[in-house]
């Protein structure tokens, strides 16, 4: 079944190399190494049921690859679980009982990494503010994710966290005039929160780890994007492909009302990576696992184009598989120009 446009992917292919092991493993050597050859192309490939689970078992030969329209030899495959390094990025501007939902949930996020990976945490506005460095240390990281707090500032604004319903003095509210705490308040933020920036940093952060892990960003927010970031969805998109990073995105909020329209969800179908909804604490925590696990768990294929202009600076992939009844997650193509 060939992938239809929702659920195929893209991939750049720019890995000079990928090696893992299984999470239950430890102080083994990797028993798979993708080592770069000429113009080696490292594609991650999610294989669903028709009931959304991963499919585990399939065989080299029922799969098959195309660089634009060509189909290529699969030189490398395997169905091994790969380390990852991750950024958790969360969404600092939402509803103050959405806030509230996510920032409770957090601490669950660690619990869907293994001692193999390493996470960094942060959370943004109108800029990044990140908790610590990258760790591979599950309490390190737990530590960050209970340091997030998801308060109720506007970035910009006035400073002193609570918000005067009249004049001041000296910072303090004038006699007469009654302070609202911001959350207590319940006032919706609006969006002056720049997506396309915080996830452009994150690829920059990543794009230091080393090649053979698989990079993920992990994306809670609720989609809404101003319009003055810095940096282009399409840039952003071509550093994270050309950086092999992926996009896992967590719709809160008004997510779950616009799916497929957010940002945040087309970076997550333009890198390959996939798309979760949650309204409520206990959704949004079981979804961290779900993520991780099927980042970890797809399978690699590898080729070296054959037949296709190298000259062209992107080139498009489509993944089929022959089985029926299930679905491909994988990048719809790569830019050679990073290798």
């Amino acid at each position: 079944m060939q992938a239809s446009g929702g659920e195929k992917r893209r991939d750049q292919g720019l890995e000079k190399g990928a090696s893992g092991q299984q999470p239950q493993q430890s102080q083994s050597e990797p028993q798979t190494t993708i080592r770069r050859r000429a113009e080696l192309v490292v594609v991650p490939v999610t294989v669903k049921d028709d009931q959304g689970k991963l499919v585990t078992d399939l065989r080299q030969d029922e799969l098959r690859i195309f660089e634009d329209t060509i189909e290529q030899k699969i030189d490398v495959f395997t169905n091994e679980a790969f380390p990852i390094s991750a950024v958790v990025l969360v969404d600092n501007e939402l509803t103050t009982k959405l806030a509230d939902q996510v920032e409770k949930s957090l601490p669950a996020i660690a619990g869907g990494f293994s001692e193999h990976d390493e996470v960094a945490v942060a959370r943004f506005d109108v800029r990044l503010h990140r908790a610590g460095d990258f760790t591979d240390n599950n309490d390190q990281l737990l530590s960050q994710l209970q340091r997030v707090n998801l308060d109720s500032e506007f970035p910009g604004g006035p400073p002193g966290g609570p918000l005067s319903s009249g004049p001041t003095i000296n910072g303090k509210p004038a006699p007469g005039t009654e302070s609202i705490p911001r959350r207590a308040a319940g006032i919706t933020r609006k969006a002056s929160k720049d997506i396309d920036d915080a996830v452009y940093e994150a690829g920059e952060m990543l794009q230091q780890r080393p090649r053979e892990r698989r990079k993920i960003i992990v994306l809670i927010s609720d989609g809404n994007n101003s319009k003055n970031n810095t940096h282009s969805f399409n840039d952003t998109v071509k550093l994270l492909l050309t950086s092999g990073i992926s996009v896992y995105s967590v719709g809160v909020g008004n997510a779950n009302f616009d799916r497929g329209l957010t940002v945040s969800s087309k970076y997550a179908h333009a890198t390959g990576g996939d798309v979760f909804y949650g309204l409520k604490r206990e959704t949004i925590e079981n979804l961290y696992s779900v993520l991780t696990e099927q980042a970890r768990n797809q399978y690699t294929l590898a080729y070296v184009p054959r037949g296709t202009d190298r000259a062209l600076e992107y080139h498009t992939i489509e993944v089929r598989v022959q089985r029926p009844h299930l679905s491909l997650v994988t990048r719809e193509g790569y830019y050679s120009s990073g290798r």
